[in-house]
């Protein structure tokens, strides 16, 4: 499947290149028209353009340092445009605002809009008109809509989602919360409940060595031979970074420890490309008859960093 990160650094990469094309196609239209003063600045930008595609397509720090390219871009041919205008011409003015907030956050794109509203004001000639000051400031609101209501949904998507962003384990707060209910399940029906504890020692080192890639695959294997050798109400959840809990409702001592047997030999017979065989320490402990949820938690935790620290 195509990493959406990878596929989002390609689109943004390919815009800024047909800006780039773009601003050849003025520059060769300016010369063909005869306005030679004006050729200049859109035949500098497009290396600059081109610049920021390359930009993009690389690191993912740089990509800011790309944006800003673009962004003082486009500033400057509409810079140049606005002053050419007979009449203050709406359409220009209100491109700068929307750029802004293409190009950069919701904060700094706000107040970049804000601060440079007497610019292009003054450059469209409106800077004393009401009507276009009051267009510009309801452009610059009604087009932060948009991504103000993007980020409130991230944040709520975040919030209730219970899988791990890294891979289908649930996540550390709702694993605490599921083990919490299972608990008080058990403890009420009398049932026994058994916790394997599973470290991956490769996970950090797989991702400083090898990048990223290696690390999900490492994940990856893990969650999917859980998956293939558990109940379908068994219990994945990652508790740090390297560490996971699985949480298995009525199982006896015999049979959490089978579940480690197995699944520490298929993760031994899964081989890697960039580490090999994966590597994993398991150990398992039982809910006691009487013990409290708080109890319990805080054995789960002393026994994980002690299997992390072996």
């Amino acid at each position: 499947m195509r990493d959406p990160r990878i596929w989002s650094r390609t689109l943004h990469a390919l815009a800024y290149l047909a800006g780039a094309v773009l601003l050849v196609v003025h520059a060769l239209w300016l010369y063909l028209m005869g306005h030679y003063a004006s050729i200049l600045l859109p035949t500098l930008l497009a290396p600059v353009m081109l610049l920021a595609a390359l930009l993009r397509l690389g690191h993912k720090d740089h990509a800011r340092v790309s944006a800003f390219l673009v962004l003082v871009c486009g500033y400057l041919l509409i810079a140049m445009e606005l002053p050419r205008q007979a009449l203050p011409a709406p359409l220009w003015v209100g491109m700068p605002p929307v750029l802004t907030l293409l190009l950069l956050p919701l904060g700094p794109a706000t107040l970049i809009n804000v601060l440079s509203t007497p610019l292009w004001l003054w450059l469209g000639e409106g800077l004393h008109e009401i009507d276009l000051l009051l267009g510009y400031l309801t452009l610059v609101v009604v087009a932060g809509l948009a991504p103000r209501e993007a980020l409130r949904q991230q944040a709520l998507l975040k919030a209730t989602v219970p899988h791990d962003p890294e891979c289908p384990a649930l996540n550390r707060q709702t694993l605490h919360d599921r083990l919490y209910s299972e608990c008080e399940r058990a403890l009420h029906l009398q049932q026994r409940l058994a916790v394997v504890m599973i470290h991956l020692p490769q996970l950090d080192m797989a991702g400083e060595q090898f990048g990223p890639a290696a690390r999900q695959a490492l994940l990856d294997s893990l969650c999917r031979e859980v998956s293939r050798r558990c109940r379908d109400h068994d219990l994945l959840g990652r508790e740090s970074q390297a560490d996971f809990w699985l949480v298995l409702s009525d199982t006896s001592e015999n049979g959490a420890l089978m579940v480690c047997q197995r699944l520490e030999e298929a993760l031994h017979r899964t081989i890697l490309l960039e580490t090999g065989p994966v590597e994993c320490r398991l150990a398992m402990s039982l809910l006691q008859p009487q013990e409290t949820t708080e109890r319990f938690e805080q054995r789960l935790v002393a026994s994980t960093h002690r299997l992390a620290e072996t």
